[in-house]
């Protein structure tokens, strides 16, 4: 059960949130001393807070419908293998780096996708959002996407962009391959594309927070949900918090929820995070944000860095991928493969 069901103000339920209180079991082992000083409310705020969130962790039906759904979801490696082989992936539009990542991005899966500012993670996220709905006719998902903004980089009139090659490339696709595209055609139009993305944008990591713990309500109603992409995870987390050991906390909770989103609805999520210094073995290197912590709670991990004067994707952790790196552009028509790919493949 999550904070916001408590009966409990707006405020208090907002000052719990920003200490990274955001569901009952985070409530189970603290003291009201403590939760006064965390939360910065009083010592009889904190009473009652925690003698509500008791009653409602221990009514019973909602713990055991809990450890019924666990015990009912138990699988068997055979069906998990299979069920993940039949998962389709988001194509990135890049022939190169869908290569590296196994078809695409994955589904059930966070995926983290870190670089250095101007080298095309926004560009990335956005032509995520519009390749999810590419249907299943031409082996996409069909689906749409929540676009979470937390720096104010989504830029519409590039999703429109994007959206206008994709139905473009469908198009060339349908011309070589099939023969009933003009249907299709018909039916799905940029506006359309544009309409199927949810836009929220995000100006304090109090609202990010609460987004996705209102999120799971969200995709329930609406289950043609595909992807969620969160730009940037970070910019938050790096303006408003002094005490780290508060955030690393709160970001491993948001974490997990992201995870348990991603296997309950099927669905990828993709988080783009912005990169910083990091001192070792004598010498400041280039590192992906939020610490050596929260490098471990995504699924996948990939960087985006330049050499020379091309972009390269580099898988720098997954469970299944092997490291590996792949160059690609940013053109007007969105992610593509790189200039010098498209030279080599000429040349033979």
């Amino acid at each position: 059960m999550e904070i916001w069901r408590l009966p409990i103000s707006a405020s208090q339920r907002g000052k719990l949130i920003s200490a990274g209180y955001t569901t009952l079991s985070s409530l189970s082992s603290i003291s009201s001393s403590d939760l006064a000083r965390e939360s910065k409310v009083s010592e009889s705020e904190a009473l009652d807070i925690l003698k509500f969130a008791s009653h409602s962790h221990s009514g019973g039906s909602e713990m055991s419908s809990g450890n019924c759904s666990i015990f009912e979801g138990a699988q068997n490696a055979w069906d998990m293998l299979h069920e993940e082989e039949s998962l389709v992936h988001i194509t990135t539009s890049s022939a190169d780096l869908d290569n590296i990542l196994g078809g695409g991005i994955h589904c059930k899966e966070v995926t983290e996708i870190g670089g250095v500012p101007g080298i095309g993670k926004t560009q990335l996220g956005i032509q995520i959002a519009v390749n999810v709905q590419i249907p299943h006719g031409f082996g996409g998902l069909g689906g749409k996407a929540i676009y979470i903004d937390t720096e104010g980089s989504f830029m519409v009139e590039r999703a429109l962009q994007i959206a206008e090659a994709c139905i473009g490339d469908m198009s060339e696709y349908n011309r070589f391959i099939r023969k009933d595209f003009q249907a299709c055609e018909i039916r799905m139009q940029p506006k359309d594309i544009l309409g199927n993305i949810f836009y929220f944008r995000i100006c304090s990591y109090t609202e990010q927070i609460a987004l996705i713990n209102y999120l799971d309500k969200f995709i329930s109603e609406h289950k043609d949900v595909k992807v969620v992409v969160v730009d940037s995870v970070t910019f938050h987390f790096r303006q408003d918090f002094d005490d780290m050991a508060l955030r690393t906390r709160v970001l491993s909770g948001m974490a997990l929820k992201l995870m348990k989103l991603a296997k309950k609805f099927s669905l990828a999520v993709v988080l783009l995070n912005q990169v910083t210094t990091k001192h070792t073995e004598g010498s400041f290197q280039l590192a992906l944000a939020l610490g050596d912590s929260w490098s471990h709670t995504c699924t996948n991990r990939i960087v985006l860095y330049w050499n020379g004067n091309e972009r390269y994707a580099y898988i720098d952790k997954s469970p299944s991928l092997r490291s590996a790196s792949a160059a690609y552009s940013v053109t007007p028509r969105g992610i593509r493969n790189s200039s010098s790919s498209c030279k080599r493949i000429r040349m033979m």
